[in-house]
């Protein structure tokens, strides 16, 4: 499994789920770094659309494991088409068919809902979770 890294060269009864927004942007470039700073600051965040229900799958299975989650719901962001635009740039560069939901683990793009369910059923996701600190097992 193959993960991408951005970085600055690439243009119980708790809810462990925490939602958050993106200031707007009209610039592509400001987008990408809002991208990169919430990834990088999270354990995990999932960019999804509040009506998907793929995202609702990717939300609910982090949070069954115990992940605290950080979402951004794109469709409730002034910014939101232009984060969409660029994660789908993302999953095309990873062949991915879809670009949300769109899930980074420990700053890195780990891919959309068929990669996240393919960690989990193959056993290599809790391992990327403990990894990037987001689980404490």
């Amino acid at each position: 499994m193959e993960m991408i890294k951005l970085s600055n060269q690439q243009s119980s009864s708790v809810v462990m789920e925490r939602r958050t927004t993106v200031p707007a942007s009209s610039n592509m470039e400001t987008v990408y770094e809002r991208v990169h700073h919430l990834a990088n600051s999270n354990a995990v965040v999932v960019f999804s659309l509040s009506g998907c229900c793929m995202g609702h799958v990717a939300k609910q299975l982090l949070v069954g494991l115990g992940v605290r989650t950080t979402v951004v719901e794109l469709d409730k962001e002034a910014s939101g088409l232009e984060i969409h635009a660029l994660l789908y740039r993302l999953a095309a560069a990873k062949e991915q068919p879809q670009p949300v939901p769109a899930i980074f683990v420990g700053g890195k793009f780990l891919g959309g809902i068929e990669t996240l369910i393919a960690c989990h059923i193959n056993g290599t996701l809790v391992p990327l979770l403990k990894d990037a600190g987001a689980l404490w097992l």
